[in-house]
């Protein structure tokens, strides 16, 4: 079936069942429905109290443990599929996006706040493992769209998650369900509720394990990755000393050791270069200077499974251009050998289109544990009065590792380095770098190809504590009042490892610019390294350990360390008033004071005392970033509940709230030197300065809605509408080898529509529409790593040499000039060019010097204007539909089949929506067949999660210039068919 084909069965099906549902509704609803009809109503506590969710004036989609079975919804990434304008993707890094009306996490840096509070029992959890961890024995997960400025505080903006596990009860009782799948999937759930001591103590153990083959395939390896082992555990203990109290103790333990890939695929666009420029034919190395490696490309076409120009990445150009050698040519005649071949490593190869097949020299690692404590205490004061203790503790430990490409280079692009001359010490043989075109990398091991591997690692803790006092009172007026304080501190340390930067760093041209060949070089070798981390020989140091055991004070791959705190306190207090019996006034305020601490510990790849850096091996640390910030949001409106004659229970709300997200500190760049190179001159490498911090996200949010129960309960038909002036939005984009994190402001606008409908006690429907839509405020502008030069004809991007992390932008005519001048002094024609990018002391020498029209922005290339455009990740329209039919079968047992589609529009990856950060609309189709025997608690299901095998780009991330600006891209799972059985006692 064709998508256009899919999409019109779809559409026609959709808007089939909202007629049904809205003229039925209308037309009918004075007809009285068959007992048993009533549509599920799910009690939530958005408030704090609890409530049925029809009476709430908050935009609030739950789900009981049930309802979540039913539909397939088995974690976190699948909540999207049955809430309108929310929308999920994996992102960089281990991380991953839940956006909710078009605001989620779009900044990078340790220091980012989530766009969504993400809950577990009541207490927001900084780190969780919302995407990894599966749900299990749960009471019910509460969605609330919209700023939660008052009761749940910073980092609400969007709106709030909030998960509830199923607590103990003076009942014994159990489960345990079995299932089977594709990918040799097997999981195990249950519970078992045991009653201790009368009503007084209870006792719930609860747990799940989900094993799997990977969904994605390494061709270079032969094995399946992307798979799964993972479990977790809780255990929970009721206590019930009183009647005025009522304790519940949790604890939770989730663990994964597998092969989870972060992103399987990494597309690229080809970028060749320019071949001629003003009248002469370029070398390969010359037009190399003026590729990006991959060109800003829709990521749909055939092209955009190809692999970059090799050439064009700074540590491959140095090694092709003089810059890194391994030795003279013993006949005297040759020259320099350098270090790699010529050639482009990649060779222009394709790969296969199929998402989930890669070609990585290494497969992906995943390891992750956390552990959650709490306990949650309500002393009942007075009849009409109760104070409520949240104590939660979290501890959570991460690592991950991966190809950093997801293809690989040709073989045989190191030169032989046998029998070659030292280059410095005449007569004296060079070091065997590469005896027979082969590396050894201390990390990555012996390889004739360029090899690179990615790590993530974090540990973090957090303690949060919450006192909270609510009325309830029988006149008037009631209130909740509270107090928050949160403690949360992490260290995260990223790696990136190629063989290509350890070759560099021992190089004769590069690494080894001592005169005794001792001192630098293959110092892992055996011999005994003289080079120290905090030294000052000039030559980099370079860690000598595996790759499990690296002391992380090498030079010789990049390593980004994070080391962060965070505490949070807040006081907050809601009034509600009932103006009449059924017209209620709300309003509530919240004073938070965040104190952060960052500390920075610049980069230091390549980076040695003699080179432009402050030490030869390690990582300095810069002072502290402090930022603090002491702000007032909230809510104020007007809740009414009417007496209709088509209804049987309607509400109206008008609300507004206030919503505020901290800022943040930037990653650090690179670790250069300030010093002078010599008297008179500047240093040796000066980067285009970036700011520190980024500031915060502040909201103000307008909404209105409805909610409507019809035909005694079988029908409820909600609508909202929305509008927000949204200050400081934050987005992130990579730039000179860090994240570098912009505000921005814009206005977000839409509607949404819920129905459940039951029409017959055999017939359920729901149905879901989302309309959402945003622009950024006039005059907003960035720097586009993909389009630097905005189209402009008379000017190229170039590329640097490798102390440069980023690309420039130069006018064609300044180069033209560059290049002819060299040519004619009988230099090669690359000769100079790598200096042409600003920052480097090297750019002092050009002949002729370029000007500042030549470099746009200090050679940053041209803003784009981003006036009008939309937030990434936020598709315009949402859709998702739902049929259950029952049918009662012999002997008590009874059948039923159910159906599930949803849609998503086209979206964009990014703000500058260019070519490359367009995301095509997607569906998925689940089906789900069961046969169940009530009263023995026998159930058994056939399922298939995306029926039709879907495989959409749902998010993309692009690297940074100097390796290509390839693009990660992140998708769904495949179609997966099981089976299982499960058994209630």
């Amino acid at each position: 079936m064709s998508q256009r084909t899919r999409a019109r069965v779809y559409w026609v099906g959709g808007a089939s069942a909202a007629a049904v549902i809205l003229s039925a509704g209308l037309a009918n609803a004075q007809a009285k429905p068959p007992t048993g009809n009533m549509v599920e109503e799910v009690v939530v506590t958005a408030q704090h109290k609890q409530e049925a969710a029809q009476t709430v004036p908050i935009a609030i989609s739950a789900f009981s443990q049930k309802t979540l079975d039913a539909a397939k919804i088995e974690g976190g990434p699948d909540l999207l599929k049955a809430i309108p304008n929310v929308s999920f993707t994996k992102t960089n890094f281990s991380g991953v996006n839940l956006t909710i009306r078009g605001i989620g996490t779009q900044a990078v840096s340790v220091s980012t706040d989530p766009g969504v509070s993400i809950n577990f029992n009541g207490t927001a959890f900084i780190r969780n493992r919302f995407f990894e961890q599966e749900f299990f024995d749960l009471e019910r997960v509460e969605v609330l769209r919209g700023p939660q400025g008052t009761l749940y505080g910073r980092n609400a903006t969007a709106g709030a998650v909030n998960i509830i596990s199923a607590r103990p009860t003076d009942l014994f009782e159990g489960e345990i369900k079995g299932e089977v799948g594709d990918y040799a999937s097997r999981r195990l759930s249950g519970f078992v509720n045991i009653p201790l001591i009368g009503d007084k103590l209870d006792l719930r153990l609860a747990g799940a394990s989900t094993n799997r083959d990977g969904f994605a395939n390494n061709t270079t390896t032969g094995n399946k990755i992307d798979g799964r082992d993972l479990y977790s555990t809780r255990v929970s203990l009721g206590f019930k000393p009183a009647e005025s109290v009522r304790a519940n103790l949790v604890w939770e333990h989730f663990s994964e050791n597998d092969n989870r890939a972060r992103s399987t695929k990494q597309l690229c666009t080809r970028d060749p270069g320019i071949p001629s420029l003003g009248g002469m034919t370029l070398s390969p190395q010359t037009s190399a200077f003026f590729s990006q490696g991959c060109l800003n490309a829709s990521l749909y076409s055939d092209a955009a499974y190809g692999t970059p120009n090799g050439l064009s990445i700074p540590f491959v150009l140095a090694s092709v251009t003089k810059t890194a050698v391994l030795g003279l040519n013993p006949d005297g005649f040759s020259g320099s050998v350098d270090l790699l071949k010529a050639v482009d490593p990649y060779g222009g190869a394709m790969q296969s289109r199929d998402l989930r097949q890669v070609s990585s020299m290494f497969d992906p690692k995943y390891r992750a544990k956390a552990d959650t404590l709490e306990l949650n205490v309500d002393f009942d004061l007075s009849p009409t009065l109760t104070l409520t203790s949240q104590t939660a503790y979290n501890r959570d430990h991460y690592f991950s590792s991966q190809d950093y490409n997801r293809f690989n280079t040709q073989p045989g692009v190191f030169n032989d380095s046998t029998g070659l001359d030292n280059l410095v010490v005449a007569g004296t043989p060079a070091p065997n770098l590469t005896p027979g075109g082969v590396y050894c990398d201390p990390q990555l091991g012996c390889s004739s190809t360029i090899a690179g591997l990615d790590q993530s690692k974090a540990k973090s803790r957090q303690f949060s504590q919450e006192l909270r006092l609510q009325s309830a009172f029988d006149g008037p007026l009631n209130f909740s009042l509270g107090a928050n304080y949160t403690n949360y501190r992490t260290i995260e340390d990223y790696y990136v490892f190629f063989n290509i930067i350890s070759a560099i760093a021992q190089s004769s041209g590069y690494g080894n610019n001592s005169l005794d060949p001792t001192k630098c070089g293959k110092n892992f070798d055996g011999s005994t390294p003289t080079i120290t981390p905090g030294g000052t020989t000039g030559c980099i140091y370079i860690d000598p350990n595996p790759l499990d055991q690296v002391n992380g004070l090498g030079h010789n791959y990049f390593r980004s360390q994070n080391v962060y705190k965070v505490s949070s306190s807040a006081a907050f207090g809601e009034l509600y008033y009932n103006i009449t019996p059924d017209l209620k006034l709300t309003g509530g305020l919240r004073y938070t004071r965040d104190r952060k601490t960052f500390t920075p510990v610049p980069t230091q790849v390549l980076l040695s005392s003699g080179n432009g850096g402050t030490v030869d091996g390690g990582y300095p640390v810069g002072e502290d970033i402090k930022q603090h910030w002491g702000v007032i949001t909230g809510r104020l409106g007007l809740d009414w509940s009417p007496k209709l004659s088509f209804t049987d229970q309607t509400l109206l709300y008008a609300f507004y709230n206030r919503g505020y997200k901290g800022g943040g500190a930037n990653p650090p760049a690179i670790g250069y030197s300030d010093e002078p190179l010599a008297p008179g001159l500047p240093p040796l490498v000066q980067l285009t300065s970036y700011p520190d911090t980024f500031k915060p996200e502040y909201v103000n949010a307008f909404e209105v809605g409805t909610k409507n129960t019809l035909l005694g309960g079988a029908l409820t038909l909600n609508t909202s509408a929305f509008y927000y002036d949204y200050k400081g939005y934050q987005v992130s984009q990579i730039q000179d080898r860090t994240a570098i994190n912009e505000n921005f402001d814009s206005k977000v606008w839409g509607l949404e529509f819920e129905s459940n409908w039951r029409p017959t006690q055999a017939l359920r429907l729901t149905l879901n529409l989302g309309y959402q839509d945003s622009k950024l405020a006039d005059g907003s502008k960035s720097i586009d790593v993909e389009n630097r030069t905005q189209g402009n004809p008379d000017f190229t991007v170039m590329k640097a040499n490798p102390f440069l992390p980023s690309n420039c932008v130069v006018s064609k005519a300044y180069v033209t000039s560059l290049i002819a001048a060299n040519v004619a002094t009988n230099q090669p024609d690359y000769a100079y060019l790598g200096g042409v990018c600003p920052g480097s002391i090297a750019s002092l020498f050009l002949v002729p010097a370029p000007t500042e029209a030549d470099l746009p922005n200090g050679g940053r290339g041209f803003y784009a204007d981003l006036s009008g455009h939309g937030l990434p990740n936020q598709p315009k329209w949402t859709q998702s539909l739902s049929a259950e039919y029952s049918l009662p079968l012999s002997d008590g047992w009874v059948g039923a089949i159910r159906g599930d589609v949803y849609h998503q529009s086209q979206s964009w990856a990014r703000v500058y929506e260019d070519a490359i950060d367009k995301l095509h609309g997607w569906y998925n189709v689940n089906l789900r067949l069961t046969v169940a025997k009530p009263d023995s608690g026998l159930e058994f299901e056939l399922y298939a999660k995306n029926l039709l095998d879907d495989s959409p780009i749902t998010g993309a991330f692009i690297n940074s210039d100097d390796t290509a600006l390839t693009t990660n891209v992140f998708t769904l799972d495949p179609r997966v068919i099981g089976a299982s059985v499960r058994k209630r006692f």
